[in-house]
Parts: structure tokens; sequence; C-alpha cells
């Protein structure tokens, strides 16, 4: 395989000189960088239509959606950081080469969670309500997101050979994302690797997680379910996912991936508050003896 390549050779998907970046009056542009701004672009839109579908102001939710990219970018980065320090912490200015990677969704979407509360506590709005109007966008800008993950050839699991195997050449990978398991698989004289393609993998189970909430909204009965539908719906995916990636970051000093522990608890949690929801508004609901 050429440098560039990219190939499904199963599905006879053969991508010849994909390209990581592009030039415009001599600025380089990465794809990674702007397929998630379509993302982030698209979520917003998807959030501006959930709002005047439901009657409210969609203004909000491009006032909101300035501070949310902002503290989000920030999030990403440093929870990558937070995880991957062994490789940060002899070389502290790369932290801020973003270029060659290195952001995660979770640090995202906690920020973007966190800065949600903030938000409506100083707007005074119903935090839970605008929670559920952004849950449409959020995974749908994850969704496409993904695929930027494909344009830097990142983001991909263990040894496959199956129907969906990706091939990709040894040389466009990170060094440190090739495990044992891929390199003992790699055919003699080949410079080639066969790997599961996690980052497709999320991207439909979030298109799925999408449609689902889209078809379950008319019947929601209480602010904040969406919100507990996305945790547990892209937890539960997410956990599966993570455990065949081969770049998983580890809580500090144990082999123990922090992306499935929190995929988990998002899972549970959900979970565990829209039973106890549901059972309290039954109890409330049920007449008196």
């Amino acid at each position: 395989m050429n440098a560039g390549d990219i190939a499904f050779p199963n599905l006879g998907i053969y991508l010849k000189d994909v390209p990581k970046s592009f030039s415009i009056f001599g600025f380089s542009i990465a794809f990674y960088g702007l397929i998630i701004g379509i993302g982030v672009l698209a979520g917003i839109l998807m959030a501006a239509h959930m709002a005047k579908k439901t009657g409210q102001n969609p203004d909000d939710y491009w006032d909101f959606a300035i501070y949310a990219v902002i503290f989000s970018i920030i999030g990403a980065r440093i929870y990558y950081v937070v995880f991957a320090w062994d490789y940060y912490k002899d070389n502290l200015l790369s932290i801020f080469n973003t270029r060659s990677g290195g952001m995660a969704i979770y640090g995202a979407v906690i920020a973007a969670f966190i800065t949600l509360f903030v938000y409506c506590r100083i707007k005074k709005k119903n935090p839970l309500l605008l929670g559920d109007t952004c849950m449409p966008g959020l995974i749908l800008g994850q969704a496409i997101g993904r695929w930027g993950n494909f344009m830097n050839r990142e983001v991909f699991g263990e040894y496959y050979d199956g129907i969906l195997s990706m091939q990709l050449p040894i040389e466009a990978v990170r060094a440190r994302d090739i495990s044992e398991s891929i390199a003992a698989h790699i055919p003699e004289g080949a410079n080639y690797i066969n790997v599961h393609p996690t980052f497709l993998y999320e991207s439909l189970w979030n298109l799925l997680v999408l449609i689902v909430i889209l078809c379950y909204w008319k019947h929601k009965r209480f602010d904040g379910e969406v919100c507990l539908l996305y945790l547990g719906g892209y937890g539960l995916g997410r956990f599966v996912i993570e455990g065949i990636r081969t770049d998983t970051l580890f809580i500090p000093g144990t082999q123990v991936p922090v992306s499935q522990v929190l995929a988990l608890l998002m899972f549970v949690f959900a979970v565990a508050v829209d039973i106890a929801v549901r059972f309290k508004k039954k109890k409330g609901a049920a007449p008196s003896a």
C-alpha cells in the first residue's frame, strides 16, 4: 500500500492517496479539523431546529453554543493530556500541539454539560429542557466528527480480517496505536495492518442513538429524560467499542480503561435515574387510599 491509501478489501473498497489536509492560498487545512467543524455546525443547527420545533427561542441555543464549543475544545484537550500524561510530561510544549491529535470526546462532553449548567444558572433557564433540546445535536455532531478520525488514520481497533476489515499503511498510523496483536498479524513483507474500523462502529451507533432519540422525543415524560437516553445509549455503545480500540487511555497507575469505566457509569446512572424518576411519578400519581 502507498502511504495515503485506505482500503476495506473484503468490501472491495480501495481508496487511493486519501489526503489528511489540503491547502488554500498557501494555508494548510486539516480534514480532521474541517470535519469536526462540520459536525459542530450540524449539531448547533439541529439544536436550533429542535428548539424551534418545541416552541423555544433558537437564538438561545446559538448563544449557548458559543460558550459550549470553546469550553468543549479545552475540555477535550485537558482530558486527553491528563490521561496520557506519560506521553506529555517530558515535553510540555507538545501539550499545545493539537495538530498531532490528542482530543478526547469525553472531555468535550463533560465540559459541555458543565457549561450547560453554568449557562442556565446565569441565564435562569431550565438546564434539563435545554439539555434535552441539545442532545440530538450533540450525538449528530459526534457521528459526523468520527470521520475526522478516519482521515487521520486513528481510532481503530485490534486485528480484524472480517467483512468490515480496514487496511492502513503502517507508516500512516502512530506507532503506539499498533498493538502486539496487530503486529503479530502483519503478513511477512507487508507494509499494512488489518484492523477494526472502530471510528465507523461508533459513528453508526451514534446515528442509531440519534434515531431513537428523535423517535422517542414526543413520548418523553419529563425534562431531562432525553439527556438520560443520550447518556445511556452512548455509554452502552462506547463501553463495547472501547474494548477493542488500541488507543485506550488508562486510569493513571492501572490498566483500567478510563473511557470504559465512564461509559459504564453513564449507562448505569442513566438507567437508575430514569427508573427512580418514573417510580416517583407513578407513586405520586397513585390515588390515596
